[in-house]
């Protein structure tokens, strides 16, 4: 998921059932997710499936998360991902579970959702890019789960000019590029290895591939990296975009990258932009109206139209100037998504993105009704809550913005989640109310309470959060004049880190959240 609501990744049910009864019974009615919150389950997860020879696939996921409640709608609920997922142990690392911020940290994975499918023996065979198409994924899943070669390998072959299959350019072409984590390319190297990829793949015979590679190349382009459009690229995104069957293919790519792929292509406001921009929304409307679609996707779908329409206007305008069709089609949207999204997960994923495009068009107040009167109907109401925050503080409603940031802390569940909302709240009375010293200093020893009775707070996800919170203590003490502030939360903390494991650097990245106090005279 990028900033904005994107969709990128989502997993699993959240399993909250105790570790000790890590495996979710099997029924005809799910996939059995084995859940993973220790070091010990992921080694009986691996164990049991070089015993039985089959591959795992791990989902790392939250409750709250938009992506992840998107994949819980429309991917394993299917009756053919079920089916498939006997011939995988799939394994359910919910990130609010204890330890499970150490086990982000051990497979290297950060964003929600992620998917990773392992060999029996525990090599990573590659990542799944959870924004596709729900069949897409799966088709990517069938190729791991055919005994291919891991992406790695595939691509070393790649780059050594080496000839693939159609399947092994296919696993490049559809591999999650937006959670590698630096698996397999530095992210600064990314958009030049796409290029190569896309140049390379076009002997291999796959069109959709390479137009994949080259779509993604552009939207990994930013500010001319990787990709120097020519006249035969702009060619053949504009075949893309003018193609009903190949548009519908790359909808994922170009639904949640349309602004970066514009700007790739035609990085200088004018005409030549503006026609295709024209282009791009015909595209758009297009899959906006496609009932194959998920509403998430028809969503985005209509998020990208109105941010194509605001391309050349400032980014943090308001009130942005729109087609009235295209605002009459945002209040449509919005209302007949409220009106017809009834399903839990899938209203966590939609709702929340309605929202955010009703702000995008200016339409803050229809933005804070719908996320209001959502309220009651989410599982994670601290999520919209923050949403609300955050509209309030774009227009200038600071103590309103401040009162639902504190309320989204408040209500938030689960260690990881806590001490990210509780940053984010923390981060905005920084910011919002510095003069507030002793609410600030309240929520900063809140958080380090909260902190010394997770053992995976210096992991990860975690361990960010809090490192947030150091870094915004740090600016509001720029000057020396909240000093004593933070000498009385250093030596709180100290406490903290005195019992913090000095394993994988935890103590380390305690210690360093707040600088050494000022040493009286």
């Amino acid at each position: 998921m990028k900033p904005t609501p994107l969709t990128a990744l989502a997993l699993a049910l959240a399993l909250i059932a105790p570790v000790a009864q890590a495996t979710a019974p099997a029924t005809s009615a799910g996939v059995a997710w084995q859940s993973a919150a220790a070091d010990a389950d992921i080694e009986r997860a691996f164990a049991r499936a070089k015993a039985e020879k089959k591959p795992v696939l791990l989902y790392w996921g939250a409750k709250w998360c938009p992506p992840c409640n998107q994949l819980k709608a429309t991917l394993f609920n299917r009756q053919d991902f079920i089916e498939q997922s006997r011939a995988f142990v799939a394994v359910n690392i919910d990130g609010d579970l204890p330890g499970a911020q150490k086990l982000g940290a051990r497979f290297k994975v950060r964003g929600y959702p992620t998917m990773i499918l392992f060999s029996p023996e525990g090599q990573e065979l590659t990542r799944l890019p959870g924004e596709a198409d729900a069949p897409q994924v799966l088709q990517v899943l069938q190729l791991g789960l055919a005994g291919g070669r891991p992406v790695k390998a595939v691509l070393a072959d790649a780059q050594a000019g080496k000839k693939l299959g159609a399947n092994e350019w296919r696993l490049l072409g559809f591999y999650s590029w937006e959670t590698d984590e630096q698996q397999l390319v530095p992210a600064a190297e990314r958009p030049g290895l796409l290029v190569q990829l896309a140049v390379a793949s076009a002997g291999a015979g796959d069109a959709e591939t390479t137009n994949r590679l080259w779509l993604k190349a552009l939207a990994a382009s930013q500010g001319g990296q990787g990709v120097k459009p020519d006249a035969a690229l702009r060619e053949r995104v504009r075949g893309i975009l003018g193609d009903a069957k190949l548009s519908r293919t790359h909808a994922d790519v170009l639904g949640n990258e349309a602004s970066d792929i514009v700007k790739a292509l035609s990085p200088e406001a004018g005409a030549e932009r503006q026609a295709l921009v024209a282009e791009y929304d015909l595209a758009l409307k297009r899959l906006e109206a496609d009932a194959t679609l998920s509403r998430a996707d028809r969503s985005q779908a209509l998020i990208a139209r109105v941010q194509l329409a605001r391309i050349d206007q400032p980014k943090d305008s308001l009130t942005p100037t729109l087609p009235p069709a295209l605002v009459q089609d945002v209040k449509a949207h919005a209302a007949k998504a409220d009106r017809e999204v009834t399903e839990g997960y899938e209203r966590q994923a939609v709702i929340t993105s309605v929202a955010y495009l009703l702000g995008q068009a200016g339409l803050w107040k229809e933005s804070d009704e719908l996320l209001k009167t959502s309220l009651a109907k989410s599982h994670s109401p601290y999520y919209l809550m923050s949403q609300l925050g955050g509209n309030a503080r774009k227009q200038g409603r600071t103590e309103e913005a401040l009162r639902w940031y504190e309320e989204s802390f408040a209500k938030s569940e689960g260690p990881a989640t806590r001490l990210q909302w509780g940053s984010g709240y923390f981060a905005a009375l920084v910011d919002l109310a510095p003069q507030d010293a002793a609410r600030i200093e309240k929520t900063a020893a809140q958080l380090f309470k909260e902190a010394a009775q997770d053992k995976g707070a210096f992991y990860e996800r975690s361990a960010r959060s809090l490192q947030r919170v150091g870094a915004k203590l740090s600016s509001w003490n720029a000057g020396g004049q909240h000093q004593a502030v933070l000498n009385r939360l250093k030596t709180q903390l100290n406490g903290v880190c005195a019992k913090v494991d000095t394993a994988d650097q935890q103590r380390a990245t305690c210690e360093a959240l707040i600088k050494a106090p000022v040493k009286k005279g």
